[in-house]
């Protein structure tokens, strides 16, 4: 594939600056060579940034899946698609070829097709990380149903404000999941969340766990007999390039989630992009991305992105600790896997075991190590580059969004020199601002401020499904003309980009402005903290001063509380300044996460301050138990 590959230093200036002169062009170019179409576009992108519309590959007709299947069998037929790698080391590892991988979405479009869905319909899946979980996916996008994937573990109520929100037609779902040593009651939950979904006509449900659940007559109905009757090929709905792909729900800061809609071309063409040059992508590569389905990783990097390039991608079903914490290490060994991407919380969590878990394993066959979801703090970068990739990895660190699509701001592999705690720079095609307080750009090098982008681009989500003003609201409205992530950052002397955290996790202290995101690495340096997380909460002189919650590691020799809360205030007053140590910090046992490891800092902010009310539904974290536990040992 022609994908203006990227090789060095020096092609990257050139590709960038070229992606910024003409960017129609360019990606006009990379679509044409390297994607099948049934009918070309009247215009690479229209768009007015002012009404957050944008419509890209105008008027072109495609089908994502015969570019992520289809157009692959002449020459890969018989290549591995999909490593099936179960929760249970001791169950057999299923290997799915492209070939395979037709059929299997074939069918499964055939049965959707069956059983009334059509597209434009909304079908929501609700299924742990097994091959049916990628097959349904692909069916929906074949014959143009729009897909929106919970991830199986929220709670009844989660599920039913999803369900509610798009007028989702049909569920897919299994009796149950594995999780490490635990079976998740899966089809218990949807039968509660239906109770309030009046939309909802059928119910599908795939045998995994094998344990006793309830059928309502008429509605739900076993897959796998289904299967077993459909024909193994399947004509492609052509869909326009602006057509629904999928629907992904976000938190949104009022506790109402956000519905981000993702359309067919645009998203294809970068997501397909990135994959190639972030993970510097060879035929024979074995990529692994740790992420789940149900979040926006797991749909661009172990999904389409991957099958888009004709790779062979790791669907891995259980957790890092199960049965022991080498799970990951392991199976890269067992698969000589090449590219691994995982979360920083998860390179914490296995960074506080012995390195005789790491060790005990062959981890040569990686040749890219990446991390998402949040910025890596520099502990656990150089943990994951000195243990993991051996100091002959590259770090990708990206930084991207669920809004976004595809990776924006990354290190390419081989060509970009890396920083611990930088996302680098931006991607071609990808047009960054920082602005001031006062909506104004801010030029040069060395500055801090509010990070936008200034031209659209190609993933970008086009609105939340039934309320565009919101999505105007949120993105398009803090510095008109411009999308506005909602993050800080530092643009240094060389032009890299650093994420500050949220614009909100800004906390202003005696009149200076800090950034919790620094606060935070200073004091994960300390031999004893394992991870913190800072908030402000009011002060009668500061106006507002530091609250820290901290993760100690399990370190005999750090039980005095007292003089580990003088010792981090001296680390922080060392690293940041005097004005940045905390008034008030609280050893914890966790935090309140997303599943997808993103601390809720909106919780933390109001135990703070002491208002434990209206927490929302806590039932979505990781953890919620944890939020009761901090609430009640408050100091």
């Amino acid at each position: 594939m022609s994908y203006y590959k990227i090789n060095n230093l020096e092609q990257y200036f050139k590709h960038y600056n070229k992606s910024i002169r003409e960017p129609r062009k360019f990606w006009g170019k990379i679509a044409e060579e390297n994607f099948v179409w049934y009918q070309a576009w009247d215009k690479v992108v229209d768009f007015n940034m002012g009404e957050a519309d944008v419509k890209w590959f105008v008027n072109a007709k495609v089908n994502i899946t015969k570019n992520c299947i289809d157009r692959h069998l002449a020459k890969r037929g018989e290549k591995t698609a999909i490593i099936f790698e179960p929760n249970d080391p001791n169950e057999e590892t299923l290997h799915i070829s492209y070939n395979d991988l037709y059929s299997r979405v074939a069918k499964m479009a055939n049965v959707l097709r069956e059983q009334g869905i059509k597209k434009g319909d909304r079908v929501c899946i609700y299924l742990p990380m097994i091959p049916e979980l990628a097959v349904a996916i692909l069916a929906c996008a074949r014959i143009g149903a729009i897909h929106s994937v919970i991830f199986a573990g929220f709670s009844a109520s989660a599920v039913t404000s999803r369900i509610n929100d798009c007028e989702c037609k049909m569920v897919i779902t299994s009796d149950g999941g594995f999780r490490g040593n635990k079976t998740v009651d899966l089809k218990g939950i949807i039968d509660e969340a239906l109770e309030k979904c009046p939309t909802v006509e059928k119910v599908l449900v795939v045998k995994r766990t094998h344990t006793a659940v309830s059928m309502k007559e008429g509605r739900d109905y076993w897959l796998q007999p289904l299967l077993y009757d459909a024909i193994p090929n399947n004509v492609a709905e052509i869909m326009d390039a602006e057509d629904p792909l999928f629907i992904l729900y976000t938190s949104g800061s009022t506790g109402k989630p956000k519905g981000m809609l993702h359309t067919t071309a645009g998203y294809m063409v970068q997501t397909a992009y990135t994959f190639k040059n972030i993970f510097n992508h060879e035929d024979n590569d074995v990529f692994w991305c740790t992420a789940d389905i149900g979040w926006i990783t797991g749909h661009s990097y172990i999904l389409y992105g991957p099958l888009l390039n004709g790779a062979t991608t790791v669907l891995f079903e259980g957790i890092p600790s199960y049965p022991d914490f080498g799970r990951f290490w392991e199976v890269i060994d067992k698969h000589q896997v090449t590219q691994f991407y995982t979360a920083p919380t998860a390179i914490r969590s296995l960074a506080k075991e012995s390195d005789e878990w790491v060790d005990k394993y062959d981890l040569t066959s990686l040749k890219v190590i990446g991390s998402v979801g949040e910025p890596i703090n520099e502990e656990a970068w150089h943990w994951y580059n000195d243990h993991v990739g051996k100091k002959k990895c590259p770090i990708v660190d990206t930084w991207w969004q669920t809004e976004t699509g595809s990776i924006m701001i990354s290190p390419v592999p081989f060509v970009t020199p890396t920083k611990p705690t930088y996302a680098t720079l931006p991607l071609p095609g990808i047009q960054p601002v920082l602005m001031d307080e006062l909506r104004n750009e801010i030029e040069g090098n060395q500055v801090v401020g509010s990070l936008c982008i200034k031209f659209p681009w190609p993933s970008m989500a086009r609105t939340i499904w039934g309320d565009h003003q919101r999505y105007k609201d949120t993105y398009f409205s803090a510095f008109p003309g411009k999308y506005f992530t909602g993050d800080g950052a530092l643009r240094d002397e060389v032009g890299y980009y650093r994420i500050t955290g949220r614009v909100d996790d800004v906390v202003i202290v005696s009149g200076h402005n800090l950034g919790t995101a620094p606060i935070e690495d200073a004091i994960n340096e300390h031999p004893a903290v394992a991870e913190s997380a800072i908030v402000g909460f009011p002060h009668d002189i500061k106006g507002n001063a530091l609250y820290g919650f901290i993760i100690l590691k399990e370190i005999g020799e750090y039980r005095d509380r007292d003089n580990l809360t003088k010792e981090i205030n001296e680390h922080v007053s060392s690293h940041i300044g005097p004005i940045a140590k905390l008034d008030k910090i609280q050893f914890v046992s966790g935090l309140p996460k997303t599943r997808s490891g993103k601390i809720m800092r909106r919780i933390l902010r109001k135990i703070a301050e002491g208002d434990f009310s209206n927490f929302g539904d806590t039932s979505t974290l990781l953890n919620p138990e944890i939020v009761d536990e901090i609430k009640d040992n408050k100091i």
